[in-house]
């Protein structure tokens, strides 16, 4: 008879996660140990081995966990009946505030993926690709001229360079929540997006697409 799970197997293991990512964010994951890691989840090595074959492993569980999250979040935001405008808010705004309720998760996603292996981050990739694409089907919607612009993917790549490195300067004690940061991006972005082609046509832009 197969053995069963004990009925706080997945509890257990999220809470390890979290630690770990926090550990990982903290500390890198070059630099955090297993014996480390262990200690800081308050179990032994043997026990942490049980859930996970090797810190790589652990590393790609934080990574592919969080950007499912993040899929879903954006299969979410696009189901739902709106304006384009008001769909391209939508997922900027929910994903700062994703990012701010699960910073270090986020920080792992953005720093260490390059640590998988070549497998494990070709799976995050293709889903990370697969959130960048929603993202530029958004914008092209909001802004029509750039549908069939080579400028669409580093426009797009241009957002997430605003929304993903805030964790980098916005303090989570200071004077601008996340929620409003999120409306001012959408604000900036929105109120120049339109503008793209146009300055393009009139020599302002590179072509950036060239690459």
């Amino acid at each position: 008879m197969a053995r069963t799970r004990a009925a706080t197997f997945e509890q257990q293991r999220d809470a390890m996660l979290a630690t770990a990512a926090r550990l990982f964010a903290e500390r890198g994951y070059p630099a955090a140990s297993i014996a480390e890691l262990a200690a800081a989840c308050g179990v032994s090595k043997a026990l942490l081995y049980h859930y996970w074959r090797d810190k790589e492993q652990l590393l790609f569980d934080i990574a592919d966990r969080y950007i499912d999250r993040l899929v879903a979040l954006t299969e979410d935001v696009c189901a739902r009946p709106a304006a384009p405008e008001a769909r391209l808010r939508a997922l900027i705004e929910r994903f700062l505030i994703a990012y701010e309720h699960a910073g270090a998760f986020h920080r792992v996603l953005v720093q260490d993926v390059k640590y998988l292996s070549p497998a494990h981050r070709a799976r995050v990739r293709a889903k990370q690709r697969r959130v960048v694409a929603a993202f530029a089907d958004a914008i092209a919607a909001a802004a029509p001229a750039l549908a069939a612009s080579p400028l669409l993917k580093p426009v797009t790549m241009t957002l997430f360079g605003m929304m993903n490195w805030t964790f980098t300067w916005l303090r989570p004690d200071g004077p601008v929540a996340q929620g409003e940061l999120a409306r001012v991006i959408a604000e900036l972005f929105l109120g120049g997006v339109r503008r793209v082609p146009a300055a393009r046509r009139e020599g302002r832009v590179v072509a950036l697409a060239r690459r």
